[in-house]
Order: C-alpha cells, then structure tokens, then sequence
C-alpha cells in the first residue's frame, strides 16, 4: 500500500501540458496510414502520415523518430490525445517567417498549388500566395516546371492573426539580375561592338541579349534608311552584331545600334548628287507638304509640294505620286550638314508650256474644252494638259464681251487661234473671234465702211443675242445686237430673221479690232429724221405715216 500511495503521488506531481502548445514526442508505432506517437504524460495520439511530407513528396517518418506536434485536446472520447504535426510545422513555421520578414531576407518554398490570381506556396509549413504578377520578370505562359521546385522567396507582406503571406519570386530575380546586369555593365564600353539576339520587339525599337543584359535597338539605329516598323528588317531570335552607343550607369540602360557599323551614304552625297542632275528614287513618305524620295538606303530627298507638276496647283501630293512608286527627280539643293536634300519632280520633265509654244506657234489654230467661264474670259483645256485663256473682248465680233461670254457654257468644245505664248510666266493668249469669216485683216475693214453708212448684210447665223451678218459676198463681218434688229420689240426678235436673208443696215461704229457693227434700228431712226426734215412737220395736215411713206417712195424713185 505505501507504494501504491508513492507512485500516485508521483503521479499527481506531474504537469499535465497545455491544450494549445507544441509538444515533443516519440513515434512509437506505424500503422493503418498513421504514426502513433506518445507525447509523455502517459498520453498517446495519433497523426496521418501525409502530415510528415512535403508537398509532392513522400513521408518521411520512422518509429523511434522524435517529432514535434501540437496538442490539441488531451484526451478525446477514445481516452486518446488529438494531436497535429502539420499545426506543429505551421506554428515553426510562422515563428520563422516572421523573424526573415523583420530582417528582409529569404525564405525557402515551392510552388505546389494553382489558385485565382496566383499560386500557393509551402514556406515549410506555412501557406503563401504568390500573385502571378510576382512569379517573373515577365508574364509565365507555363508554370509547370516551377511547380514542386524549392526555390528562394521574398516575404512581401505577413498577417499572422489572419494567417496571410504574400511572396514574391520576380524581387528575387530582379535582384539577381540587378547584380549581374552591373557586372557585365562593368564590362562595356561605348563604342565595343557585341554579338546579341533579338529577344523583343516593339514599336520603337527591339531588345537584343547581350548575354546576362538586355540593351535598346532603337529603330532610328537599325539602319540609314528609313525603317516603318522594326519587323521589317529584325526577327525575334536572329543573332546580329551590334555596337554600344550609350550606357547609363545609374539607370543600367545600353543603347546600342546597327547602322554604326557601316558607312554613312551622306558622306559621299554631295559627289554622288550634284546640283542639276537628274536620278531615279522611289516614293517613301507622303505627307501634305510633300514627298520624300529614297534616292539610296539611308538617303532621302523632299520633294516640296510645290516642285511636283508644272499644271496642277494647290492639289494634295497623293493626287501626283503614291507611295513605292519609281520616279525621275532633280537635285535642287544639297545640304549635307542638316542632312537634307530639296528635289524637284516637275524639273525632271519638260516645260509643257515650252512643248506647247514649239508644238502651237503663234497664229496656229487649236481646239479644247472650255474648263471654267470667268469674269474676264474663258480657259480653255489645251494638249500637254495646260490651259489657255480667251479674253472675253476675243470671243465674237460686234458685241459685248459680257454678250460674248453667255453664248458658252463649261464643257463646250471650242476652236480658237494662238495669240501669244509667255513661258516664263505660263500663260497662253487665245482668240475665237479671229477664226470667224470676214474677220478684219491688219489693214482693217474701214477703209472700205464708214460710220452711219447704210449697206446691206446678208444674215449669216442667227443666235440668241443678234445676228451674225457679213456685207456683200466676201466683206466684213459683224454683229446686230438684239436690241438694234428694230424700234419696236416686236421687231426685235431674231428669229424672225433666217439665214441667207438680206436686210439694209446701219454701221454704227468699230470695236478695237476694227471689226463693224451694224444696227437696223439706228438705220429706222435715221430714216425718219430724215423724212421730216424733208417734208416739214405737220403743216400740210400730213400724218407722220404718211411723211414716211412719202419719203420711202421718193427713195425708191
């Protein structure tokens, strides 16, 4: 009995431990999938194996093995006690994690889960997320081969309370490559000329791997020509030569360049391309003020807007040439310095105003479509695509040139005569009227007519505003305006006149060319005067019908 009494006491003298702590204890046994251990106390409990493996791995537990766990109750119904290694490894694990976070250092994991946004990582017992932002420098299209891996990690953000861990793998990689990239930084020098491989490609430029470093190929240093878009001369993998141009040391940024390693075409521009000469480039760029002309790779000339046709003013360069189109230029101005070249493309052709006159000299007798009416004429579409002007007083003999502009309308076909030709200022004088019958030679018609003489015409066309009449078989011709074909308006109306018929008719006077115009009305009025003078006013009881016809019969005695 006094043992008995001895060994309880003992017994009772024992601490039980707290539910809620990490506990030391013995695997004892290893069946059915679980390890039995016994944590003292006369207590024993039971664990699943796979809380002993790591992800991906197998468990690694053996019977005598010492092994921490978490005690959770002491005893169950069972009389067991309810235990936990993986609760044992997280609460290490946070006690760890928490120390490398205040210190900034680097934990150890591996990616084993795939979850939105991201994936999971075991930090030796500890879950974190990984964002995927965070898993590399640039986007993972495959995570698979990181998956399993032990690897290094850095700590971004931890809440214990809330059990939260961020990580990142990308701070690793780019510390690792921020110290690699100033090593081999160290190394260059502006100027060294390298061998690299197209890793990307953008919009401005590609980013070569000079071998640990990646330096900028702007698009302006892939070659002397102009170059749209860095595809058209660059392939992602292709392996090519290139110099350091710059290197800044604070931002570790290298630019480099492809063009340097060869000659510079301007140097020789100015012999290759002398003022005057005449070559042949294709059409690279057009834009409102112009269009750029490739004469060789890397030497562009501007052709301005105003050097490129001889006849179409004020028209948008892309109405002249496109783009890749194969065209003959002429240097204009040279300046290598700026780098720049003024080519003319209507140079490279001739004159037409110059083709013209050698073509239509003075005197020779041309046909066009009337383009366009004016105030002061009409211009006329010529061959050579240039355009000649009828001034309204060339249009028609004996009326008005206002009277002379409404008898035609844009599109009509017309003939005229070329009066004069002025290269220098690209102008062409027309006559119309010079080609009509009877037209007045230099020595003039009024030799032969004098002013307020009667004759008679025979009407040659009947139009709109008058006639067209000529005197005798072979004489002048002229004009009666509507407005003189008689006193009354029931007489002035040209259609009752036809062609061939022979009316008396007063000259009233000569336009600038000498050419007659003649009036029935004047001639009426005329007659009349006449009359009266002769036979009085109306002493005798005599009407002035009857003075009139007094006189037109003593006219006819």
């Amino acid at each position: 009995m006094d043992e008995f009494e001895a060994l309880l006491n003992e017994s009772l003298e024992i601490d039980t431990p707290n539910e809620g702590t990490v506990v030391k204890g013995r695997v004892i046994a290893i069946e059915a999938g679980q390890a039995i251990i016994d944590v003292g106390y006369k207590m024993e409990g039971r664990v699943e194996l796979k809380e002993f493996a790591n992800p991906g791995e197998a468990p690694e537990v053996a019977v005598g093995d010492e092994v921490e766990v978490y005690l959770e109750r002491v005893e169950n119904a069972r009389g067991e006690a309810v235990v936990s290694r993986e609760k044992a490894r997280r609460e290490a694990a946070w006690d760890r994690l928490e120390k490398a976070y205040e210190k900034e250092e680097r934990v150890e994991g591996a990616i084993f889960g795939r979850v939105k946004g991201g994936f999971t990582v075991d930090l030796g017992g500890a879950v974190a997320f990984l964002p995927g932002s965070q898993v590399d420098v640039r986007p993972v299209r495959d995570a698979g081969p990181l998956m399993g891996l032990k690897q290094p990690f850095q700590i971004l953000k931890m809440d214990r309370r809330r059990g939260n861990i961020v990580v990142s793998r990308r701070a690793i990689l780019e510390e690792s490559r921020a110290e690699q990239r100033a090593e081999v930084i160290g190394k260059l020098a502006e100027g060294q000329v390298l061998d690299g491989v197209v890793k990307n490609i953008t919009e401005y430029g590609a980013f070569v791997d000079l071998g640990g470093v990646d330096g900028l190929l702007h698009v302006t240093d892939m070659a002397w020509r102009r170059i749209n878009h860095p595809s058209e001369v660059l392939s992602i993998g292709q392996n090519l030569k290139v110099q350091v141009i710059k290197i800044n040391k604070e931002t570790h940024r290298i630019s480099l360049g492809i063009k340097q390693l060869q000659a510079d075409p301007w140097d020789s521009v100015e012999a290759n391309y002398p003022l005057g000469s005449v070559h042949k480039g294709r059409v690279t760029n057009i834009t409102d003020y112009g269009a750029f002309v490739e004469l060789e790779p890397g030497v562009e000339g501007l052709v301005h807007v105003s050097e490129m046709s001889w006849t179409k003013k004020n028209v948008h360069p892309g109405k002249i040439v496109s783009t890749s189109q194969e065209v003959e230029v002429m240097v204009l101005e040279v300046d290598s310095e700026k780098r720049r070249i003024s080519l003319g493309l209507k140079q490279a052709q001739r004159n037409p105003w110059e083709e013209f006159a050698e073509a239509h000299p003075v005197g020779s007798e041309v046909e066009g479509e009337v383009k366009n009416a004016t105030e002061f004429g009409l211009f006329i579409g010529l061959p050579g695509d240039v355009d000649g002007m009828v001034h309204m007083s060339d249009i028609a003999w004996g009326i008005s040139g206002e009277d002379a502009l409404a008898l035609h309308r844009k599109g009509e076909e017309v003939k005229a005569i070329v009066l004069d030709v002025d290269v220098d200022k690209e102008r062409i004088s027309l006559g119309m009227k010079q080609l009509e019958k009877g037209a007045p030679t230099e020595a003039g018609a009024q030799s032969d007519l004098r002013k307020n003489q009667v004759v008679t015409v025979t009407v040659l066309e009947v139009r709109d505003g008058g006639l067209e009449v000529q005197v005798g078989e072979d004489g002048a011709t002229g004009f009666i305006k509507r407005s003189d074909l008689g006193r009354d308006r029931d007489e002035q109306r040209s259609d009752r006149f036809q062609p061939g018929a022979k009316v008396d008719a007063m000259v009233t006077g000569f336009d600038r060319s000498k050419k007659p115009t003649f009036s029935i009305k004047a001639r009426q009025i005329a007659e009349e005067k006449e009359a009266v003078a002769q036979f009085g006013s109306s002493d005798s009881g005599a009407s002035l019908g009857d003075i009139l016809g007094e006189a037109l019969k003593k006219k006819e005695d």
